[in-house]
């Protein structure tokens, strides 16, 4: 891993990538260019720090298994977008915030402590029949695409259907 700073063509060249594949997958950057462009440079600097691209806004330990849930995207985006308009870092915003109809706020943490990260991960050796399911399964009744959390992506990655097609499977 490379100590040295990611050079601007490097930075700009993955916000195009990060860029094209949010809007294929149904999701917007911020329109900001110069913020964003100073999270992706984050998301690069922890990129050859750790091996990862964990989110620049948050604390890493270095440690791939430890970091999964913040890794870019991490997984409370879509429940930070669906809530605040925006994630965490805010480089992941919604279509009211593109357009420029709602500001983004400041948006609470919500990753848990790392003892309670800890802890569920702790249980998860046993069979999945022997164990009640931590979050509900989401389907999406355009494509068959599933999903396990709290609540349906605010877009299926597979076919861009919004929220509301999907439905609670298990």
């Amino acid at each position: 891993m490379s100590s040295e700073a990611p050079l601007e063509a490097e930075i700009a060249a993955r916000c195009k990538k990060i860029a094209r594949e949010a809007e294929e997958g149904g999701y917007h950057l911020n329109p900001d260019h110069a913020f964003t462009m100073n999270l992706v440079r984050g998301l690069l600097i922890n990129e050859q720090r750790f091996g990862y691209p964990s989110c620049p806004c948050r604390i890493s330990f270095g440690k791939r298994d430890e970091d999964l849930d913040i890794i870019c995207p991490c997984d409370y985006r879509d429940p930070d977008l669906d809530q605040f308009n925006a994630c965490y870092c805010a480089l992941y915003v919604s279509d009211a915030v593109l357009k420029n109809e709602v500001s983004v706020g400041s948006i609470p943490e919500r990753r848990p402590p790392r003892s309670a990260r800890k802890a569920a991960l702790s249980g998860t050796s046993a069979r999945l029949t022997d164990m009640a399911l931590p979050f509900p399964v989401w389907r999406c009744r355009v494509c068959g695409y599933l999903c396990a959390r709290d609540a349906p992506p605010l877009v299926c990655p597979v076919c861009k259907a919004t929220k509301d097609r999907f439905e609670r499977f298990i």
